[in-house]
């Protein structure tokens, strides 16, 4: 389970330093080997490959009425691997897609990662704060 939030810098190539408390298990969990690919709501999604290949048959699986959705999932996924430098390379495609620039946030999703541009981070958790609280988290014990 992935969790926790981490600002990072990208540099001039789209390269990220894992940062080192994920590096370990991403090594034992899935050799380095990641996938990522475009979320809804403008970020990206970074998976272990073994959580991709669920996710994966999850939306392949899904009727012709979610086409779109496919193609945004599956049609922009691109495979990535941990280089010697402990680094992950994210495509132009991709980078621009979520309107990453130097600063991203990597946030743990239990069991993926979402990578935001940082300044969009930071004005969807306001949006969020300000909202109310939906109602399955109404009756939640803090």
């Amino acid at each position: 389970m992935f969790q926790g939030a981490s600002a990072l810098a990208m540099d001039a190539k789209g390269r990220l330093a894992v940062p080192t408390r994920h590096r370990e298990v991403l090594q034992a969990l899935c050799a380095g080997q990641l996938t990522v690919t475009k979320h809804p709501e403008g970020c990206l999604m970074v998976f272990p490959r073994p959580a991709w290949e669920a996710f994966r048959d999850r939306i392949a699986a899904l009727p012709m009425s979610a086409a779109g959705w496919k193609r945004v999932f599956l049609g922009n996924a691109m495979d990535v691997e941990i280089d010697s430098a402990a680094r992950v390379l994210i495509s132009p495609e991709l980078r621009a897609a979520a309107g990453l620039q130097k600063d991203v946030m990597l946030l743990g999703m239990g069991s993926h990662f979402e990578l935001w541009d940082s300044a969009s981070y930071a004005a969807h958790e306001a949006k969020v704060m300000e909202s109310e609280l939906p109602d399955a988290l109404k009756d939640f014990s803090f």
